[in-house]
């Protein structure tokens, strides 16, 4: 059974209660939320995922909820909690789908260590991965979003999960987040996209959530082999350029961005030697998303 599967009406009750468990690529998520912005952000962005039955195994358990003081009604925040704590502090009420998000990122991030977590995009095509690590404003969940909508497959707009013991990627397809100018430009370069409601004044300023495309969940098994490691840069107006980079230097800038390197050690260091092995990198800059998209696709696979 999918989301969409159970009506909203079903999907809210259910939420306020005993929860869902809801299939996320390789883990589960148990969640329990009264909020209904949450419920219809599930609805309309979370339609394709799997539901799993209730009471079975979920590697996570969360509650996103507002406190049960007077916050509740006097300037109303929302918290996040994992099993049963909250890891940081709550935001304001509208923010709960965002938050709800962010959450679950959290999760990966710091408790999945059973991969090399890099921060970074991550889309493929033909079973070749190409990777976008960067940090926020950088521009790369535009262009996760720009080229999922040309066909490629969304493996993350924000996790790369490396295996460790392989140094290929797993899928970890969720909504691509995408903020401020970013969500005009999605809008108007895939006007069939299903965008979520805009939440507005976050830390990030305004945020708004790409729907995954079908096929990407449904295929969330898939594991892709890493072909070419992309930084990025947006800069409005200018013409794209793509510019080789060493490998070497490469590695260096990719474990910067990763989560969990110097936790793993050893087998952190050789899961990304072999991530980086297959690869070809670049930096990149942008202005033009239909431009860079192009120069993109034009790539051909590491070594040819």
């Amino acid at each position: 059974m999918n989301v969409s599967d159970l009506s909203p009406r079903e999907l809210r009750r259910r939420l306020s209660g005993p929860g869902l468990f809801l299939r996320t690529a390789s883990f589960v998520t148990h969640l329990q939320s009264p909020i209904r912005s949450v419920a219809d952000g599930l609805t309309l962005l979370y339609a394709d995922y799997p539901l799993l039955d209730d009471g079975g195994y979920a590697d996570f358990h969360v509650r996103v909820a507002p406190p049960a003081n007077l916050r509740r009604w006097i300037h109303p925040q929302v918290f996040f909690f994992l099993d049963g704590r909250s890891p940081f502090k709550p935001l304001p009420f509208d923010q709960a789908p965002a938050m709800f998000e962010w959450g679950l990122n959290y999760c990966v991030s710091n408790h999945c260590h059973q991969y090399l977590i890099v921060h970074a995009a991550v889309v493929e095509r033909q079973g070749r991965a190409m990777i976008f690590p960067a940090p926020p404003g950088s521009g790369k969940s535009t262009l996760c979003a720009g080229l999922v909508s040309r066909g490629w497959r969304l493996l993350s707009d924000e996790l790369t999960l490396v295996r460790l013991r392989d140094g290929q990627v797993d899928p970890f397809p969720r909504p691509v987040s995408l903020k401020n100018e970013s969500i005009d430009i999605i809008r108007h370069f895939a006007p069939r996209a299903v965008i979520g409601p805009l939440v507005r004044d976050t830390t990030k300023g305004e945020v708004a959530h790409l729907k995954p495309p079908a096929d990407s969940v449904a295929r969330a098994g898939e594991a892709a082999q890493p072909a070419w490691v992309i930084f990025p840069q947006y800069k409005r107006g200018e013409s794209p350029q793509l510019l080789p980079i060493p490998r070497a230097r490469a590695f260096m800038r990719v474990a910067e961005n990763t989560f969990n390197y110097s936790l793993l050690g050893a087998k952190g260091f050789e899961a990304l030697a072999q991530f980086m092995d297959s690869t070809d990198c670049f930096e990149f800059s942008y202005g033009q998303l239909e431009e860079a998209i192009a120069l993109l696709a034009a790539l051909p696979p590491s070594g040819h």
